[in-house]
């Protein structure tokens, strides 16, 4: 098999395969192509918890890694052939894992040339197209160019421009070329579209640097341009959910857009897409404006599921037109790890177990995460008084009152009393944040726990109390329930969204419309993750990004006890018409 490379100006390369033509049938040849695709691997190389410090395991018995992946991809190119099987992702790579934390962070490959675990999986694997997430943006921009720097594939991302010029960050497509014995070549085109909630996430990373454009003006911009290179399969790699909606309010193009992307943008054969984490084996979108069907799927996350696409072309009129396709996504628990990308990668893995399972501090005794969706716990008060502590050293000259908010990020987080270890702590917050505080006045904090309060559905006094119908009312996510220590308040389910905030005080008084308060928070949501009132134009008061898990890490260290006499203040509780619900 003859393998080159050709040359593309622009943003694109070509690269070619060997395509082998079934036998012509009715006096036209046909050709299958296979695409398979990954996302939201959120840097899950092996079969591994590492927060568990244990093989990975869920109640679904699912797998994650992309050792599993491998092994599958492995059987289809055996099965389909390694010259006629494509192999992309849609993004969220380089984020996720105390894996990916240890090699941008503790040892970080800016500064000791190693290469990136999961640069170092995907080109053992053969990656031939990764497109960016919004993740991919949570360390810097020069880790990210570094991570791009050693991939053997093209990472690609359409509508990331330069803010100065609007030109392409990043490539934006890739056309690879497979020869077809005795037969004209077949081209599949990909273009990457990112995520533009970016612009929200990552401010202090990419504001002034980069922008991100809206996925269906980007991609209507560049469909054409593959087409006229002579792709004859378009294949749109999306790091967006196909909803239409958005987490963010503003002036942001849509969040999760990819089949508005497919039905308004004609020319595109299947959109690979991702970060819902959602398992979508196969679903067909009409393109307003072709009428042509458009197919798409996602892989789920964590390496999961593995979507597969065939493509059934037919040659036409002297050119190959797809007639046929379908998807479908296969389970990762159904093989073994690929014994190759294991022991790659062992020498990282290693590391990292060995890093996580650093003793940092003992706890006096047991705390868990369980209740915190809907109880006060002093798992999520110990978040609280780092913060606050944190911000309070920052500011030695402040004289307002120092309030806090955190998240319930994970149901399954626990300190067994006794030694606590670095994945105890990562554990309990698992988000990459950085630490801000900002001035808010308390009729704003009025606004900010009314809008926190929708999390929860309604419940008529009476009613049966069930814990998981509780919470997540419109499908809001645990990480977008904030809870604020320092004041006390009372949160009524009883009543309608946005009258559900009684007896706010502070210091036992109730609080005055015009009090000004200092409110430690991070950076995902001062700078609009969520939609939360008021924040995002609240006056900054410090912001020296403090990554908070490593904050909550060093605060235990010094303390070297954590004791929940210490610092657990029930503050805030659920009521039904002034009647406590626990």
């Amino acid at each position: 098999m003859q393998t080159k490379n050709l040359a593309l100006t622009g943003a694109a390369a070509l690269c070619a395969l060997v395509l082998v033509a079934p036998p012509a049938q009715a006096g036209a040849a046909s050709v299958t192509v296979t695409v398979v695709g990954t996302s939201d691997l959120h840097s899950n190389v092996l079969n591994w918890d590492y927060f568990k410090d244990a093989t990975y395991a869920d109640s679904a018995g699912n797998s994650v890694g992309l050792a599993k992946v491998s092994s599958l991809v492995n059987q289809i190119r055996a099965e389909r052939g390694a010259d006629r099987t494509l192999l992309f992702d849609s993004g969220d790579t380089i984020q996720g894992t105390p894996l990916a934390y240890y090699y941008a962070k503790v040892e970080p490959i800016t500064q000791t040339g190693q290469i990136h675990p999961m640069a170092k999986a995907m080109n053992a694997i053969g990656y031939d197209a990764v497109t960016l997430g919004n993740h991919e943006f949570n360390y810097g921009l020069p880790l990210l160019a570094t991570w791009i720097k050693q991939m053997r594939a093209p990472v690609l991302g359409a509508n990331a421009v330069y803010d100065r010029t609007g030109l392409p960050a990043y490539k934006p497509f890739v056309i690879k070329t497979m020869k077809v014995k005795g037969d004209k070549p077949v081209k599949v085109g990909v273009l990457g579209l990112t995520n533009p909630g970016v612009a929200i996430w990552d401010k202090a990373n990419v504001e002034g640097k980069l922008r991100f454009t809206d996925l269906v003006e980007s991609a209507r911009k560049w469909v054409p341009v593959i087409r006229g290179l002579g792709a004859d399969v378009v294949v749109v790699t999306a790091h967006a959910g196909d909803n239409g909606l958005s987490s963010y309010g503003g002036d942001l193009p849509v969040e999760n857009a990819s089949a508005m992307v497919a039905e308004q943008v004609p020319g595109i054969d299947a959109v690979l897409f991702g970060h819902a984490h959602n398992d979508v084996p196969q679903r067909f979108v009409t393109n307003k404006a072709t009428g042509q069907q458009v197919l798409l799927t996602e892989p789920g996350r964590w390496g999961q599921r593995l979507s597969k696409l065939d493509f059934q072309l037919t040659k036409q009129h002297g050119r190959w037109v797809v007639t046929g396709k379908s998807a479908t996504t296969i389970n990762t628990n159904t093989v073994q790890e690929d014994p190759k990308i294991v022991q790659l990668l062992k020498p990282q893995h290693d590391t990292t177990v060995g890093y996580v399972n650093k003793v940092v501090a003992k706890s006096a005794q047991a705390l868990s995460a369980a209740e915190s969706p809907y109880k006060d716990t002093p798992i999520l008060d110990y978040i609280q008084q780092v913060q606050v502590e944190t911000v309070k050293q920052a500011l030695p000259g402040n004289t307002l009152p120092v309030l806090s908010i955190a998240a319930p990020f994970s149901r399954t987080a626990v300190f067994p009393a006794g030694d606590i270890r670095v994945r105890d702590v990562a554990g309990l917050y698992v988000y990459d944040n950085t630490l801000l505080a900002v001035k808010l006045t308390g009729a704003q904090i009025k606004d900010y726990l009314e809008y926190s309060a929708k999390y929860f559905n309604q419940l008529a006094p009476g009613d049966p109390v069930d814990v998981t119908k509780l919470t997540n009312a419109g499908n809001t996510p645990d990480y977008n329930y904030d809870q604020l220590s320092g004041v006390s308040y009372d949160i009524d389910i009883s009543k309608p969204v946005g009258q559900r905030i009684a007896n706010l005080s502070y210091d036992g008084a109730p609080v005055p419309a015009d009090k000004e308060f200092v409110v430690a928070i991070n950076n995902y949501r001062q700078s609009g993750g969520g939609g939360f009132p008021h924040v995002t134009g609240a006056p900054v008061l410090y912001n020296a990004q403090v990554e908070i898990r490593q904050a909550l890490i060093e605060y235990a260290t010094a303390k070297g006890t954590i004791d929940p006499s210490g610092f657990a203040v029930q503050n805030w509780k659920l009521t039904r018409d002034g009647v406590p619900v626990f």
